[in-house]
């Protein structure tokens, strides 16, 4: 599946623009870790990209444990291999997919790291990314209240992919910077 057909399925299945805008994060954000790590960018990219192409038509808030399966089942009509599936199963802990690749385990981080980081941006002043330093980010990652369902013990799980909070910050803010137009920030 190439990068333009799985975004044209995932706005099939994704009405809500900020929902989308979630997943170019993420896209971008494991593109960036693939780099890194020396992995294939376009499989670590198209992995971002639909990992939340169920969030719509699961009642996850109810049923979190189907958030993932569902989705799972969308992208194995659509030929996805099982090396996306799985990471798609293991972003969300409660399907009880264990993390045991590197994939699994980036996109298990990188998905709430994406919500803190524009919720960093959106409380600037100028409410642009280029703004958005890595320090602030960890500043805010610190205040407990701030961005709630940015789930920090998820996030800090990047040592499960060797990276420190920094190094793991500097990458996110850095690879949604270099999208900030489709990310309107």
């Amino acid at each position: 599946m190439d990068r333009e057909k799985s975004l044209k399925l995932v706005k099939n299945y994704v009405k809500n623009e900020n929902s989308i805008k979630h997943m170019l994060a993420v896209e971008a954000v494991m593109r960036a870790l693939a780099e890194r790590f020396g992995e294939d960018k376009d499989l670590w990219g198209l992995t971002g990209l639909v990992h939340d192409i169920d969030m719509e038509i699961v009642d996850y808030r109810n049923n979190p444990e189907l958030h993932g399966k569902k989705g799972v089942e969308i992208l194995k009509n659509e030929n996805f291999s099982e090396e996306v599936t799985n990471a798609v199963l293991a972003h969300n802990k409660k399907t009880g997919k264990s993390r045991d690749t590197l994939l699994e385990k980036a996109i298990y981080c990188t998905d709430p790291l994406t919500g803190l980081i524009v919720a960093s941006v959106l409380v600037l002043q100028s409410k642009k990314i280029e703004d958005l330093s890595t320090s602030s980010v960890l500043r805010r990652f610190k205040e407990k209240s701030f961005a709630k369902g940015a789930d920090r013990e998820v996030i800090s799980a990047c040592s499960e992919i060797g990276l420190t909070l920094e190094e793991f910050v500097e990458v996110g803010v850095s690879a949604m910077q270099k999208i900030n137009k489709e990310l309107e920030l």
